[in-house]
């Protein structure tokens, strides 16, 4: 376990990822005091309740003020205005993170407001759950996944070694990568998905072929598949307009091999759907 601490921890945004980046590193012996912000009272009530903060201010200033480290856990179009907010009242020092699952606009947006001598290191955790608030959190989250930073020229090389420490107290790997590659990557693995599921669960709920709603019969493998639209939905519309390029470039991507697969399911084309089926049956096996 690291000997670094912080000392005092900011979180903005008490929900899944910041709650649960606040337990992991209680756990871990990596942080000292952890102060909660967010715009429900009930929730951080929770929170404190749950020891998932120590304390809880509702005014993000306030909230701030002498953190050691920021952790930025809100919609990714919140972030540029919550860091112009907050701006005024962090100390020298201070490091600015994010989890943003969004890096270029992020990084083009908050980079400008973030004070001289206050260090902003642009990360992403790849983990998560489709549940949120502070009730959803838990330590272990983080635990044997990735999570990647997206560091350029002006990031303070310290700065990124403490974020980088923080991600591994909480049990990630951490991964750099320049934040246009992280968008494409991220559009691929992750915004599309959840583009298909809440396309698939909105195709299947308005099919009205008959008087019942057919989702009543939704078994296993269709909850499992739909599981992600539960998800936030500010949070993936926002996620669609800030990483709009890459995901329409992947949703195009994903309509050629969905239009292939129609074409052969309407010729009847035994051998290509078998093929087809065998090719995304090798590459999920890979996964594993």
């Amino acid at each position: 376990m690291s000997t670094t601490r912080i000392e005092r921890l900011t979180i903005l945004g008490v929900g899944l990822i910041g709650g649960s980046l606040a337990l992991a590193l209680k756990e871990a012996g990596f942080v000292g005091e952890v102060v909660g912000c967010g715009r429900g009272k009930p929730n951080l009530e929770t929170a404190l309740k749950l020891g998932v903060i120590d304390r809880y201010e509702r005014d993000p200033q306030k909230a701030v003020a002498g953190a050691d480290l920021v952790f930025l856990a809100t919609p990714v179009r919140t972030l540029a205005a919550l860091v112009a907010e907050i701006a005024p009242a962090l100390k020298v020092g201070t490091i600015l993170t994010d989890g943003g699952s969004v890096k270029a606009e992020v990084l083009r947006a908050i980079s400008p407001l973030v004070p001289a001598g206050v260090h902003f290191v642009a990360g992403h955790p790849i983990a998560g759950t489709e549940k949120s608030g502070a009730e959803a959190a838990f330590s272990s989250l983080y635990r044997g996944k990735r999570c990647i930073l997206t560091p350029n020229v002006e990031t303070d090389a310290q700065a990124l070694k403490m974020v980088t420490e923080m991600w591994q107290a909480a049990g990630s790997e951490v991964v750099c990568m320049p934040a246009e590659k992280h968008d494409r990557v991220l559009a691929a693995i992750s915004h599309l998905p959840h583009m298909v599921a809440y396309s698939l669960v909105n195709a299947v709920g308005s099919y009205d072929h008959y008087e019942e709603n057919i989702l009543e019969y939704s078994a296993g493998g269709f909850r499992d598949f739909t599981r992600i639209a539960s998800s936030d939905p500010t949070m993936w519309r926002d996620i669609a307009m800030t990483n709009q390029s890459a995901l329409l470039e992947m949703m195009e991507q994903f309509e050629a091999f969905f239009s292939e697969l129609k074409e052969d399911v309407r010729k009847g084309d035994l051998e290509r759907l078998f093929e087809f089926f065998v090719r995304s049956k090798q590459l999920r096996d890979a996964i594993l």
